[in-house]
């Protein structure tokens, strides 16, 4: 009987000694609650502010906001063509630098003919020597560039390990995706600084963000692709020009995220080339780092909720069932 009454004496005493805690610990739930629910509403808000407003809100033409011309690195890629069209319909002439004429040379005359704009293809293999720099200029000259877009080749996108791609391939793959994609840059910035405006538009993908198994390429090309643009505008948004960073995520006949769908061009998460150019190009001047597109950007909010280790034990089961 004794030992009963110890214990619900000990029992007493541990349950007013908690109790003494209990408004202690409600405060900090209702300011943590409070937290998530501000990062949530702010999150909200920035979805507004980037991807419904400048859809609803009318804005200054490209044209007049940042020049007349763009020059487009990149536009055998399905996003990149797409983009280069928006750029058209705006009334931006285009000059496509390739290094495979014939990938262009169709899209170039349909633009022409289709938004009457003035297009050019510059012929440019940067594998070889500085003469490729040396035609990208002389097609610059004179113009009013006010754009840069450049993308990212998906190539990279297919399942493989570093060890298995060929060491020609991998010097290849890093001159066409840092290495030109740098200079492309270098090229165009000082005319943009001379005349106090331009753009330059940088299209990634969302892999940028986490390490995915089996695409170390990818992730490592996009992630330097990512950070250059967010350098670039740090040094130059004060000579007013704007710089951004596009990472998508999956896009219909692309594959720079890996799926388990069968049919990646259904679905909102995984829009066509031109529907997503159409919602990415009004991104532009609003927004330095951006999916582009807002089921993208509610994408991107789930997965920074997962933590690290999640994610890559996640990767490697669907890179396993692929």
């Amino acid at each position: 009987m004794a030992a009963v009454d110890s214990f619900q004496l000990l029992l007493g005493e541990v349950s007013r000694w908690c109790r003494s805690y209990c408004d202690t610990l409600a405060l900090v739930g209702a300011v943590y609650a409070a937290s998530r629910a501000v990062v949530l509403l702010r999150g909200c808000c920035s979805v507004v502010r980037v991807h419904v407003l400048p859809r609803v809100l009318p804005s200054q033409k490209l044209t007049r906001r940042y020049g007349d011309w763009a020059v487009v690195y990149g536009a055998s890629e399905p996003v990149a063509g797409a983009y280069a069209e928006e750029l058209a319909k705006q009334g931006v002439s285009i000059i496509f630098v390739t290094h495979d004429q014939m990938d262009v040379r169709d899209a170039s005359a349909c633009l022409s003919e289709s938004y009457g704009v003035e297009t050019v293809v510059v012929h440019a293999d940067f594998s070889q020597n500085q003469a490729a720099s040396s035609l990208v200029k002389e097609a610059m000259r004179g113009k009013d560039i006010g754009f840069l877009v450049t993308c990212v080749d998906e190539a990279l996108t297919s399942p493989q390990s570093l060890v298995e791609i060929p060491e020609q391939g991998l010097l290849d793959m890093v001159n066409k995706n840092v290495a030109v994609a740098t200079l492309m840059a270098r090229l165009v910035l000082p005319g943009m600084v001379e005349r106090s405006r331009g753009a330059v538009v940088n299209i990634s993908s969302g892999a940028c963000c986490r390490p995915l198994p089996g695409r170390v390429a990818l992730t490592a090309s996009t992630g330097y692709l990512d950070h250059f643009s967010r350098a670039l505008h740090l040094e130059y948004s004060g000579k007013g020009i704007f710089v951004q960073s596009l990472i998508p995520f999956q896009i219909a006949s692309s594959k720079r995220q890996p799926s388990t769908s069968t049919s990646s061009g259904e679905g909102w998460f995984v829009p066509e080339p031109d529907v997503y150019a159409h919602h990415a190009i009004s991104t532009l001047g609003v927004s330095s780092r951006t999916t582009g597109y807002w089921p993208h950007t509610l994408q991107y909010g789930l997965m920074r909720c997962i933590p690290e280790w999640i994610w890559v034990l996640g990767s490697r089961l669907l890179i396993s069932t692929i």
